[in-house]
């Protein structure tokens, strides 16, 4: 299994808090590359719903990951 931002990307909208399977569904009825859906097939599954992209690529960026001052604009 392997994220790539891109691949990340195709579940930024994605209704969250949700489990593997929402995911899933999410994923092909959006239209999400093959990889996205392998990916979320490939994730432990104990039931509990994943509450942000974060529980489910642990190293997807955020806003503190980039130098960027907001207040400069």
């Amino acid at each position: 299994m392997y994220w790539t931002l891109e691949l990340a990307s195709h579940l930024e909208d994605a209704p969250w808090p949700a489990t593997k399977d929402e995911l899933i569904d999410y994923a092909i009825r959006s239209g999400a590359p093959v990889e996205v859906i392998e990916n979320l097939q490939a994730l432990e599954d104990d039931g509990e719903p994943y509450e942000t992209i974060e529980e489910v690529w642990p190293d997807y960026p955020t806003k503190d990951d980039f130098l960027f001052n907001e207040d400069e604009y």
